[in-house]
């Protein structure tokens, strides 16, 4: 079967829409569906088409991905789906090649996304870069801490009002971290909207921003939540400047009159919680999952713009299927003053896919984790280690949303 792939047009996003939620079997209240509808018309949006029936959809968001030293342009993937009558006919395919083509010509070196089915995308080249926890905490106790809490004061403040406040926090959280998107003022706008916007679609009750700090001083932190109607606070972000400031908002957030438990769906793996907490049976990790998935579309580049924590000299033997400008063997060269990678006929230290080598890229992933389970070849002893070593980073690299 051969499909045509194309721009999805401003009057064919509904039908898009529609094709995603059939494919995610999911029921959109109007509510939800006018937000999807907004974030689309300011994404590219790449359709197959049988005939004139859409049969696969991707959309994905320009935005910046923070990595070590700094920031890079990605093309985050978002609503890819495919018709249940045209599964395995080179649907998907056709459409990430057109987006492979779309990042190289906008000068985009990588692709991100949150895997629904996560045994789809590794043969397209992405790999698990990040992990997060799910996190619980018995409150029907106060919080057991080792360290004191930031005695700075906390105050409320109204979601609308919110952005001035929180993305400066933010911004500098994502400066220690890689993994952690841009965020413009309309991503802030849909993700502090006003309540009566939830409509039918709100579930835990509204958005509720607490921040520490004077209100005359720059804040250190801050986290956004919700309370259900059984006595559940959710936690949808927590930022803090240190850890007295983060124990400060957990101890608040743990506190709240009429509730019995206190759940965050996504923690980094190194939250300073999870070691200040005096009673590991009342802070509890109750999942973990791979949140973000990689995709190095541009090795070269990827590698060379990125800091290193310490010298490398490796040969690396790289296979890529999808975009064979990635695949050879090339010579990294990295120090803490840069780095310089470019084809070579020398004999590989190390030989792997570019799936693996997307995943250990922001630091998040030992590479000699994936030596020891085979997927690696490590063709001279230690090369793993030595890589490893330059690809440190001081923060583990942590994405606990997408757009």
């Amino acid at each position: 079967m051969t499909t045509d792939i194309r721009d999805i047009p401003e009057a064919h996003v509904d039908r898009a829409l529609d094709l995603a939620h059939l494919a995610f079997h999911v029921t959109a209240g109007d509510a939800t569906r006018k937000r999807q509808r907004e974030l689309l018309l300011n994404a590219e949006r790449v359709g197959a088409y049988d005939d004139e029936e859409i049969v696969g959809f991707a959309a994905a968001h320009r935005l910046g991905l923070s990595v070590p030293g700094g920031e890079l342009p990605a093309a985050e993937l978002d609503f890819v789906s495919v018709a249940p009558t045209h599964r395995r006919r080179g649907v998907l395919t056709g459409m990430m090649g057109e987006l492979w083509r779309r990042c190289a010509a906008d000068n985009r070196p990588l692709a991100c996304l949150w895997a629904s089915e996560e045994a789809i995308y590794g043969r397209f080249g992405f790999g698990p870069a990040t992990e997060a926890y799910h996190v619980e905490i018995n409150t029907t106790r106060p919080l057991d801490l080792r360290i004191t809490p930031d005695r700075g004061p906390l105050r409320l403040l109204a979601p609308a009002d919110a952005r001035t406040v929180l993305a400066p926090l933010y911004e500098a959280g994502r400066a220690r971290r890689g993994g952690r998107l841009s965020r413009d003022e309309a991503w802030w706008r849909r993700a502090l909207r006003p309540d009566d916007e939830d409509g039918d679609d709100a579930k835990d009750g509204p958005a509720r921003v607490v921040v520490l700090g004077d209100k005359d001083a720059p804040a250190a932190g801050y986290a956004v939540y919700r309370v259900g109607e059984k006595g559940t606070v959710t936690v949808e972000e927590l930022e803090a400047d240190d850890a007295p400031a983060a124990a400060a908002l957990w101890s608040y957030l743990a506190s709240i009159d009429l509730t019995r438990k206190v759940q965050a769906w996504a923690v980094a793996p190194d939250d300073p919680l999870l070691h200040f907490a005096a009673d590991r049976d009342q802070v509890r990790v109750t999942g973990q999952w791979p949140a973000m998935w990689l995709r190095l579309v541009d090795v070269a580049r990827a590698l060379t713009a990125r800091s290193w924590a310490a010298p490398v000299d490796l040969v690396l033997e790289v296979r890529d299927a999808s975009l064979p400008a990635n695949a050879g063997r090339f010579r990294l060269t990295a120090d803490p003053s840069g780095a310089a990678y470019a084809p070579t006929g020398d004999p590989a230290d190390l030989a792997l896919d570019v799936r693996d080598l997307s995943a250990c890229y922001l630091g998040g992933v030992r590479l000699r984790r994936l030596v020891h389970a085979g997927l690696v070849e490590e063709r001279t002893p230690g090369a793993a280690r030595l890589l490893d070593a330059a690809l440190e980073t001081e923060y583990l690299p942590f994405a606990g949303e997408g757009s």
